[in-house]
């Protein structure tokens, strides 16, 4: 199928500006399409919490139920029904994302996404959101292994190209105010142990001017464009 560029990294790395950037410069081998493969769980709670009257209220209440549900990631503990079920429809929304991105890829568009599936570290950043563990009800186990099941089929699409954006938390948190700076640091922190079934992974200082992001991206995508032999039209 027509190439496939991931890019990846923590909030305030600069995926959207960068995917964009790429997506428009990208053209000059061929059509191209964008593809966002992220769950988005943290903008859909923004959304919620700008709500007026109940927006306050239910933002505490999602964030207390995260809270809940990170602690028992950490404690290696099944969540309860209710995020499961959460857990079920995120995995669900991602899949059909996934697959409109292959069928773009079908269609012969090189395709840049922001985000990719990993299955390296269970329970964060992009992976499964249930903990490998067999304890719990046999409900959500079921939802559980449905999920790895969906995790693994997405993660066997080996990306042409990863280009990690690494940054330091202070820049990320100040691009990213209305994000919470321990959720930042714990992304940032795994960035490093993400291999995406050893596809190709270039690293990219994320902390530089913009230009220079945009000029180490363009020869990194450059590189795998004319080892899969296109060439700029």
């Amino acid at each position: 199928m027509a190439p496939l560029i991931a890019i990846i990294g923590s909030d305030g790395s600069g995926k959207s500006t960068v995917g964009d950037h790429i997506l428009e410069w990208i053209g000059r081998y061929g059509p191209a399409g964008r593809a966002h493969l992220g769950k988005q769980s943290g903008n859909v709670g923004r959304a919620i919490g700008q709500l007026p009257l109940v927006g306050g209220v239910l933002d505490r209440v999602i964030n207390r139920k995260a809270d809940d549900v990170n602690r028992r990631l950490k404690e290696d503990k099944q969540p309860t029904l209710l995020p499961a079920l959460v857990i079920t429809a995120f995995t669900l929304r991602r899949k059909l994302r996934f697959k409109r991105m292959l069928a773009m890829r079908e269609r012969g568009l090189i395709v840049v996404t922001d985000r990719f599936p990993q299955v390296s570290v269970p329970g964060a950043y992009d992976g499964p959101g249930f903990p490998e563990t067999s304890g719990g009800s046999p409900v959500v186990l079921a939802l559980a292994r449905r999920e790895k099941a969906v995790f693994e089929w997405m993660a066997s699409h080996r990306p042409d190209l990863v280009l990690r954006l690494n940054v330091d938390v202070d820049t990320a948190f100040a691009r990213k105010p209305d994000h919470r700076r321990e959720a930042l640091a714990r992304k940032i922190a795994v960035t490093p142990r993400l291999t995406y079934a050893g596809a190709p992974i270039v690293d990219i200082d994320a902390n530089q001017p913009l230009e220079q992001v945009f000029k180490d991206a363009e020869a990194a995508v450059a590189k795998i464009m004319a080892e899969r032999g296109y060439t700029v039209k």
